[in-house]
């Protein structure tokens, strides 16, 4: 039976995390080990006491989430955030946490994944961030009211809604982008302007970002960040969980974002 530690060397490789940019707090890799083989595998968006509590009472002691333990930065081991520890270490549950590498992954990714599960064939990347691509851009000929209809179905299956900026009745999708998360700012607005792109979908963004997409041609679909980051985990925890010959399910904990 496999340890986390050489699960989630497995991963590292997979998703390229020694090469991939990211954000300090993001931490990639194995956050918390274990004592004892895998034998289940739970995935969630985020660390959270009740993701750890949804592995524990599904009898998994590896939980692979996007966002781990640190994003508060440095802080105490008080309140909160030792429970989340102590809910762990007393289970002993192992986590491992994917953010950029995740997001950036042609196969395993959340724009990628999302794309594909909307019926859209990424050609390229997009919202670039250092050396890698955190999302993914195409072609179509759709209606756009029929992608906004897509995306809030996808949406409401992860317990949110997908919200578009104004669009004319009648419009039509051509060149597209796909970046989960919070992938709208001013990076990537320029970034579509540039490729000329006439539709983002994306978790979430500042209202701005809607005030500007109209001036600039462009629709964006706000999707909810919770919801754009489940196709990510869910793959890699398959993935993971068919090397590791044990089962592997998933911890719904939509966030209302």
């Amino acid at each position: 039976m496999n340890t986390a530690r050489e699960l989630a060397q497995l991963a590292n490789e997979l998703l390229r995390c020694r090469e991939t940019p990211d954000y300090a707090l993001a931490l990639n890799g194995l956050q918390v080990d274990n004592r004892a083989p895998v034998t289940r595998i739970a995935a969630a968006v985020d660390c959270s006491q009740r993701t750890i509590r949804g592995a524990i009472d599904a009898g998994a002691n590896l939980l692979v989430v996007h966002h781990g333990l640190f994003w508060g930065g440095l802080q105490p081991l008080t309140g909160a955030h030792l429970e989340r520890v102590r809910l762990l270490l007393e289970h002993d549950v192992a986590l491992y946490s994917a953010h950029l590498p995740l997001d950036a992954h042609e196969t395993f990714g959340n724009s990628a994944l999302l794309a594909r599960e909307l019926g859209l064939a990424p050609a390229g990347g997009f919202a670039r961030y250092q050396t890698v691509f955190c999302g993914v851009q195409g072609t179509a000929d759709l209606a756009t009211a029929d992608l906004v209809t897509a995306c809030d179905a996808f949406a409401h299956r992860h317990g949110g809604q997908a919200i578009a900026s104004t669009m004319d009745p009648g419009r039509r999708t051509h060149r597209w982008a796909v970046v989960t998360g919070a992938g709208v700012n001013g990076d990537t607005m320029r970034e579509a302007v540039d490729c000329e792109l006439d539709t983002i979908i994306t978790g979430e963004g500042p209202h701005w970002s809607a005030v500007d997409a109209a001036e600039k041609e462009l629709v964006i679909v706000y999707a909810g960040h919770y919801a754009t980051e489940t196709t990510g985990v869910r793959a890699l925890a398959e993935w993971l969980a068919t090397r590791a010959g044990v089962p592997w399910s998933f911890v719904a904990a939509p966030t209302g974002l």
